[in-house]
């Protein structure tokens, strides 16, 4: 088979279902950004009140999601990013090539289930920020009961569809927009809502040392005490929930979507945007902010949704909070969803099957119930798919270093992949048995699942052939991805050269951006600081809710014109 003929066959294929070029790799920022804006969700809202509900006490909160969140950062450094960067290849891809098709279509189809599930639910929380601003009544029900709610889920839907099908860079520029301002803002809510917390438990509107806000924290947030009124989880559960969060997409490898495109291995750190100062920062801001919401209106924690808490804490500010960060998940978690159904019906694009993955992400974000059960649901899916990243993880990197064949199935012309589909079956057996059992906590059942798998993986496959030799393969493989690079290498030559805008102008834009968030910033500390008295501290929350949502406005305008003039520049 000649050159041409060797390209020929890869520009019938979608580009996702090849290995990412190396023109077409990011750096570290892409990736900061992108986990930045993802972890940052309007699910921390529901997290921080989570805390609350189990009865966790403060300084296991402090200590526990410190420890949970740097083990997840460590997880997809050394799991995840080495097999991503090493084949360039999203895990639908990959395992399709290791198992075949029955396996991986099997697979494919569960994570398009779960990850429609999980955006539809983004986006539900997106509406009802929409719904509070508009005086939509609540959504308690399993199903809508008003059209406009109906209405606003489609329209904030429709939206996360039309970025999520232009694709990873498009995630990456909306993530990279908005990552900044969501920092900001969460950190922001807490610091505003921190006097009315501190003269509820305390009578002044400033705590004078790390004493006192412990003293707030242990009284009126996490409390150590449960919604039933009996002690509640300890440090070692909160650590767990910290790691376990997102074993789906570190133990269970989904992340190979996205860090397939990193330029090193090391860039798994970049991770840390989004679980240190994502999910631990926000994750405790969430919940001071929905006790200082508690205190204002009255209510118990529990009792609030994302809209109550946002609105008290940064005001309108609050409505745009909810909707983007619902939006940020949602569109990374559409966009996996998309390969995932471009990997079972392969000759579709990518684009045509997240358009249709997305209508149906429209039709269930309509029943409110899928948020409701958010949370079980990200437990249950990480467990679900752990086995999975555990067999890729025992193919690619345990195989070669006990002599064992990497894609021996494929050599074998997939004549036995039952290996891996037993493998999947068993591990899930033995997961979820232990949780039936009870014998340990169920948010680290994801450690011995992942190694029963692997070990189950490793034994089946070494019957099946595993332990052998197929030279002809291997000699078939090697010529596959030479051509590859060839067909990679043309493509680079045809590619536009990628221009920096450095323009004042530009530049300028940039800088009032940031200088916008500042502002809010400055605003929020002037509220905890200089506010000596409830009348003080009422006054100086108002100014930082007016000038705080014109900061906001402006952020989004300037950071979006030096974006627009960015990608201007390099399309001319």
């Amino acid at each position: 088979m000649n050159k041409t003929t060797d390209f020929q066959q890869f520009e019938k294929l979608d580009e996702e279902q090849l290995a990412v070029p190396k023109h077409k790799l990011h750096g570290w920022t892409h990736f900061a950004g992108l986990y930045a804006a993802e972890h940052v969700a309007a699910t921390e809202f529901v997290i921080g009140a989570t805390f609350v509900a189990l009865g966790a006490k403060t300084m296991d909160i402090i200590l526990g999601l410190l420890i949970g969140n740097i083990l997840a950062v460590l997880s997809w450094s050394l799991i995840t990013s080495p097999i991503a960067v090493e084949t360039r290849l999203s895990l639908y891809t990959y395992l399709n090539k290791i198992a075949g098709d029955s396996m991986s279509k099997l697979y494919n189809w569960a994570n398009i289930l779960i990850f429609t599930v999980i955006s539809a639910a983004m986006v539900t929380v997106s509406s009802t920020a929409v719904r509070f601003a508009f005086g939509i009544p609540a959504q308690l029900d399993w199903y809508p009961t008003n059209l406009w709610f109906v209405l606003i889920v489609i329209l904030v839907g429709v939206f996360v569809v039309f970025v999520a099908i232009y694709g990873f860079k498009a995630v990456s520029d909306f993530s990279g927009i908005c990552a900044p301002w969501l920092f900001t803002m969460f950190s922001c809510g807490a610091i505003v809502l921190l006097p009315a917390l501190s003269l509820d438990v305390l009578g002044v509107t400033l705590p004078s040392a790390w004493s006192d806000f412990v003293e707030i924290g242990n009284q009126s947030i996490w409390t150590g005490v449960n919604s039933e009124g009996s002690p509640g989880i300890g440090l070692v559960e909160v650590i767990g929930f910290g790691w376990a969060a997102n074993t789906i997409t570190h133990f269970g490898l989904i992340d190979m979507a996205l860090l397939r495109f990193a330029k090193k291995k090391s860039y798994g750190l970049a991770t840390s945007t989004g679980m240190l100062f994502g999910h631990y920062i926000a994750w405790i801001a969430a919940g001071i902010m929905g006790a200082g919401t508690a205190v204002i209106i009255g209510k118990s924690i529990v009792e609030l949704d994302p809209g109550d808490v946002a609105f008290y804490a940064l005001g309108w500010s609050g409505f745009v909070i909810v909707i983007v960060a619902g939006w940020t998940t949602a569109i990374t978690n559409l966009y996996r969803a998309g390969l995932a159904a471009q990997a079972v019906y392969s000759s579709q694009s990518r684009r045509t099957t997240t358009t249709i993955v997305g209508i149906a992400m429209v039709v269930v974000a309509c029943f409110p119930f899928v948020f409701s059960q958010i949370l079980p649901l990200l437990t249950y899916a990480g467990l679900l798919v752990v086995p999975v990243g555990a067999i890729v993880f025992a193919e690619h990197q345990l195989f070669p270093k006990i002599g064992y064949t990497r894609y021996w199935s494929k050599f074998q012309e997939y004549k036995n992949s039952s290996p891996a589909v037993l493998s999947w079956i068993l591990g899930l057996v033995f997961g979820f048995g232990l949780n039936a059992l009870d014998v340990m906590s169920f948010y680290y059942l994801f450690i011995p699942t992942w190694f029963f798998t692997l070990l189950v993986y490793t034994f089946l496959a070494g019957r099946s052939g595993a332990n052998k030799a197929y030279p002809e393969g291997e000699k078939k493989e090697e010529a596959y991805n030479k051509a590859v690079a060839q067909y990679h290498k043309k493509l680079e030559e045809e590619e536009p050269e990628t221009k920096q805008d450095t323009s004042f102008f530009s530049l300028s834009l940039k800088i009032t951006a940031y200088a916008a968030l500042g502002l809010s910033l400055f605003l929020a500390l002037k509220t905890l600081i200089e506010s000596p008295t409830e009348a003080a501290y009422i006054s100086n929350r108002e100014l930082f809710y007016q000038i705080g949502f014109a900061c906001t406005l402006l952020y989004f305008v300037t950071a979006y014109w030096a974006m627009l003039r960015r990608k201007a520049l390099n399309n001319k």
